[in-house]
């Protein structure tokens, strides 16, 4: 085991390939009249493309990512990147706590929230999924999000810390879930944006029927993804690897469709939420770590047969639920069962991505959690 400073430090000949690529991008053939509707829309990616290639700054990104003190964490053969911040005041009692992102996003989804957490009191520690950003890829079969929640309590064993709070959305909620249920001795409590228990459709209530409905019509429409990655990831793995373009396609599409951006019209625009950096930033993550194929990886070996999270009864670690605006949000009453929820608050201003949609509310939600358990 050892624990290394780092620092992100893209080579320019990565640059220079990325805009070599850039310049040399064949678009594909579309329809005049398909939008969204169709996947990705090519008006939106064309005008991103073109910032990308003569207005986007990845060297001031990057410092910008740099001023938050990050590690490498050598654990085993697993080497895993993060973020390690310490609380400010440390006359006071600290909160260990492990923010865990998900796909198609990374650490710098949360990097918004580690200060506002840091005078809080906590510990902040935002790592790197494996295969994700800058971390390792996971060299084994069967990596999924149980195995990366017993890799976090190395990795907080690691850093000093025997018991800890943890957050996460996406994954990263799947992650801090399979810590309740493998490692409940270790917890100090769970928080998380999204949630996912066992739903039992011959028990539910006529309200909640029309909620699931809901939800597999919605499953119907947009999880083409989902079934592509849980079955053949290494397939797209190839042209997203090799195509920056065909990268920012594949993670744009999902942060137009989850994000809460939508007007009084029905009409979703990006820009209501994000800037044209932030959404590069994250696409570049990918892009010069390429870590796209081992990041759909995680969808086979989470969802693969006789790999699923094992889900006890009943989580007995105390669980916080932010639960933001989006098609993953789950009645309080069918989690009810499953956990020991102590707060659940309805937020209408944000969605899947809230460490940058709304990070603000995201930090008052994680304090309030972890202040009301003492």
């Amino acid at each position: 085991m050892s624990i290394e400073p780092f620092q992100i430090a893209v080579p320019d000949a990565v640059l220079e390939d990325l805009a070599r690529r850039l310049d040399a991008t064949i678009w594909p053939q579309t329809l005049d009249d398909a939008g969204w509707d169709y996947g990705t829309d090519i008006a939106t990616l064309r005008d991103l493309v073109a910032w990308w290639r003569s207005g986007f700054d990845w060297r001031a990104r990057e410092a910008e990512l740099n001023r938050f003190p990050q590690y490498r964490v050598q654990l085993g053969d697993a080497s895993v990147h993060c973020i390690w911040a310490r609380a400010q005041d440390r006359a006071q009692p600290i909160m260990p706590l492990v923010l865990t992102h998900g796909w198609p996003s990374t650490f710098y989804e949360l990097t918004a929230v580690v200060e506002p957490l840091t005078r809080a009191g906590f510990d902040v520690v935002v790592p790197s999924l494996p295969g994700y950003g800058f971390s390792s890829p996971p060299t084994r079969r069967g990596f999924g999000a149980g195995q990366v929640a017993d890799l976090w309590v190395q990795l907080m064993e690691a850093l000093g810390y025997e018991r800890f709070g943890a957050h996460g959305g996406d994954w990263g909620s799947a992650v801090t879930t399979a810590l309740g249920a493998r490692h409940p001795e270790k917890l100090i409590g769970l928080h998380v944006n999204m949630l996912a228990p066992p739903v039992d459709p011959a028990q539910l209530s006529p309200a909640e029927r029309e909620w699931w409905q809901g939800v597999l019509d919605y499953r119907d429409r947009e999880w083409g993804y989902v079934h592509l990655q849980r079955t053949k990831p290494q397939t797209p793995a190839f042209a997203l690897t090799d195509s920056p373009v065909g990268l920012a396609a594949w993670i744009l599409e999902k942060w137009w469709r989850w994000s809460d951006i939508e007007d009084e019209q029905g009409r979703r625009e990006l820009s209501r939420r994000y800037s044209k950096d932030q959404l590069l930033t994250t696409i570049m993550i990918y892009w010069v770590t390429r870590s796209i194929g081992p990041s759909l990886r995680m969808y086979y070996e989470t969802f693969s047969r006789g790999n699923q999270i094992p889900q006890p009864p009943r989580i007995r670690v105390p669980l916080g639920v932010a639960a933001f605006k989006e098609a993953n949000r789950v009645p309080r009453a069918l989690a009810e069962p499953h956990y020991d929820v102590v707060r659940w608050e309805i937020i209408d201003d944000g969605g899947h991505f809230p460490g940058l949609e709304n990070p603000a509310r995201l930090a008052h939600e994680i304090v309030a959690f972890f202040g009301a358990l003492g």
